[in-house]
Formats: C-alpha cells, sequence, structure tokens
C-alpha cells in the first residue's frame, strides 16, 4: 500500500496562488490513481479533482474548474495541485488519497490510501 503525505499549504491572501503536493512512497507510483479532497467545516471531504493513473487523464470539480489544476511527475512520485486565484472559500484542509483503479472517483471512500492533510487558509 501507498504511503502519502502533502506539503505546500500555508496562509495567503484572496488572490494568491499555492502549489500543493503530494508525495508518495512504498509502492510504484504510477499505477495508482491520485485524488484531491478538501475539508472545510465539518467531516465531510469534498472532491476537488483527480489524476488517472499512467495515462494522467484529470477531472477537476466544477466549483474549482479554471483556477485549480493537477499533475503528476512520476519519476518523483509527485502529484501536484495548482491552485490559482485563490479565494476564502478555498480555505480548508487539503488531501490527497490514492487507489489502484483506473477509474476516477468523486467519492471519498473509493480510495484506499490518505496523507494527513495541509491546511490552506486564505484571507479576503
Amino acid at each position: 500500500q501507498v504511503q502519502l503525505v502533502e506539503s505546500g499549504g500555508g496562509l495567503v491572501q484572496a488572490g494568491d496562488s499555492l502549489r500543493l503536493s503530494c508525495v508518495a512512497s512504498g509502492s510504484t507510483f504510477s499505477r495508482y490513481t491520485v485524488g484531491w479532497f478538501r475539508q472545510a467545516q465539518g467531516p465531510d471531504r469534498s472532491f476537488v479533482g483527480s489524476i488517472i493513473r499512467n495515462d494522467g487523464d484529470t477531472i477537476i470539480a466544477d466549483s474549482v474548474k479554471g483556477r485549480f489544476a493537477i499533475s503528476r511527475d512520476n519519476a518523483k512520485n509527485t502529484v501536484y495541485l495548482q491552485m490559482n486565484n485563490l479565494k476564502p472559500e478555498d480555505t480548508a484542509v487539503y488531501y490527497c488519497a490514492a487507489d489502484s483503479s483506473n477509474m476516477i472517483s468523486h467519492l471519498p471512500a473509493a480510495y484506499a490510501s490518505w496523507g494527513q492533510g495541509t491546511q490552506v487558509t486564505v484571507s479576503s
């Protein structure tokens, strides 16, 4: 099973950009589909986007489409979440998650491995 560690979060102002990283270890990373989720207030984690294993096709949630992008560097065992034009409503803990499926899912339950999360706070 793959282990995941997120980094890159922080406190920024509205309109700023951040790039989150999700570094994997313990398995062949290219075999995993990786998703990004975020959790604001409450227990639910909402889908941000995902990048499929191997060919790298991505899906971005409508709520962040046009501002967020996902990419991966399998040689570095890393998936990135580029966040531009950040808004206060983007404030949340951001998690990456991985699964060996070759299908992208919006559901947290579809992902077997999770990182510990990184806090993103956007001030107005």
